[in-house]
């Protein structure tokens, strides 16, 4: 029966975020954005805590679901809309999860547990937000770093390590360790700069 209730919420999870209209390509073929996002972020999963139970394979899953029904744009172009943008994407993203899970027939405790992980509450102390954050971190730095340093040449070296230390600092030492383990695929260009912010 959970396993059922897992494939339903993975398939409306999907379904959703085949609907993303932003069209990117892997390599190989071309995806909706958010629908390729999700199953990067369920490739890293399986790749670095292949025993996460279900609830946070769908808080996983869903960490970006239907985000491009929230602009920037409709924020303030500064920092402090910056973080409200993004205070009310977590909050966005777990509530509609949470719709999700309770369509599918999961128990409010469950549903609970998943609300606070996509919330990325309490990060420091739930390993559940934890391991959401590692993930996340895990597949920009293989999948999304390098594009993003392409969309901003204006960086200078210390702005670069600023940011990969503000991702390296929000993942565990188990998670730090395995970017590090050969098991990540590093963006090769920034290595060398990955390697001196780290050392740092």
């Amino acid at each position: 029966m959970t396993q059922e209730l897992f494939s339903r919420v993975c398939e409306l999870i999907d379904s959703a975020n085949a609907k993303d209209l932003n069209i990117e390509n892997d390599g190989n073929k071309d995806w909706p954005k958010e629908l390729l996002y999700t199953h990067r972020m369920a490739d890293m999963l399986q790749r670095f805590a292949p025993d996460a139970d279900d609830v946070m394979g769908l808080a996983i899953r869903a960490q970006h679901i239907e985000r491009w029904k929230s602009a920037r744009s409709d924020y303030p172009m500064d920092k402090k809309g910056y973080y409200q943008w993004r205070t009310q994407l977590y909050q966005f993203h777990a509530d509609t999860l949470a719709e999700l899970m309770l369509k599918a027939g999961y128990d409010s405790e469950n549903i609970e547990r998943a609300k606070l992980a996509v919330g990325k509450k309490n990060l420091k102390n739930n390993p559940d937000t934890q391991l959401l954050e590692n993930i996340s971190a895990l597949v920009f730095i293989e999948h999304y770093m390098l594009e993003f340093a392409e969309k901003h040449p204006e960086y200078d070296e210390d702005k670069w390590i600023t940011i990969i230390l503000r991702t390296w600092n929000k993942m565990s030492e188990q998670a730090q360790q395995f970017a590090l383990s050969g098991d990540l695929i590093l963006p090769e260009p920034l290595i060398p700069l990955i390697t001196k912010s780290i050392s740092q």
